[in-house]
């Protein structure tokens, strides 16, 4: 035989055999980690009423119902909100925090939010020192109010501060989830710390092995990637914007000119 036709028979071989143990390999890992890729229709996505939302999410029911089993049981899952993609577990497992950290190599020292379905549920989780209009004006929205936390709330869930975010996210799907699973879930932005915020599953395909679901709600309309207005109103008469977020003006319009809240400038 001709060795240069044998030279390449042999590097052919070689290269099919390798391919075929990368193939392998490959679906071993994907049966090992098992991440679910759901895609949510365009209906389940949109807000509005709550008799709405319902009608709306029928067609997200198996989306909601698999995403709810993996919560439980502790994992953590990609969801789409009204801001940006965000990782969530329960906020009452411990074990399922420190996996939301290991994921995006968080410090230890960033706190996350909670996210809960309705605002009578932010009254468990929190001490609210402002009315309930307030809240009512801000939240479903892209805010989160930093509030006293209350007792009931795992103690291994921000442990250096007496204070928590929480969130309602305008979104149907987010709010149905909160409800489903009946307590909060910690939150946090679906990317690697100190990386861009996204707005497309795409942009966190890095982090898909590690996730037992992601939700698609496809692309997010928001594109600014400024994620949640953040302040805190856990001092009486006062707030403070710790982020400004995609709402600043909004929020601030609010705070001040129709509930005559001033601005604590402390530790500023």
């Amino acid at each position: 035989m001709n060795p240069f036709k044998f030279s390449s028979y042999f590097m052919i071989l070689r290269r099919v055999y390798k391919s075929a143990l990368a193939t392998r390999d490959g679906r071993a890992r994907y049966k090992e980690l098992m991440t679910k890729m759901l895609r949510l229709s365009p209906q389940s996505v949109m807000n509005g009423p709550s008799a709405q939302c319902e009608e709306r999410l029928q067609d997200g029911a198996e989306i909601l119902n698999s995403t709810v089993k993996a919560l439980k049981d502790g994992q953590v899952v990609a969801v789409p909100t009204d801001t940006i993609y965000g990782l969530a577990c329960l906020a009452q497992n411990s074990n399922a925090i420190k996996k939301v950290y290991d994921i995006k190599g968080r410090n230890g020292q960033k706190p996350l939010a909670i996210c809960v379905g309705e605002i009578k549920d932010i009254y468990k989780y929190c001490k609210v020192s402002v009315k309930e209009e307030l809240i009512g004006e801000l939240l479903p929205g892209p805010v989160t109010l930093v509030l006293e936390r209350a007792e009931v709330l795992n103690t291994d869930l921000n442990p250096f501060t007496p204070l928590v975010g929480v969130r309602i996210p305008d979104h149907a799907f987010m709010r149905r989830l909160c409800q489903m699973c009946g307590e909060p879930l910690a939150l946090t932005s679906a990317n690697i710390s100190s990386h861009s915020s996204t707005v497309a599953v795409h942009e966190f395909q890095d982090l898909w092995p590690r996730l037992a679901v992601v939700v698609d709600g496809g692309p997010i309309g928001d594109k600014s990637r400024l994620g949640s207005t953040v302040v805190d109103l856990s001092v009486l008469g006062k707030y403070r914007i710790i982020r400004p977020g995609c709402a600043f003006s909004s929020t601030v319009e609010v705070l001040e000119h129709k509930y005559g809240l001033s601005e604590d400038t402390r530790d500023q």
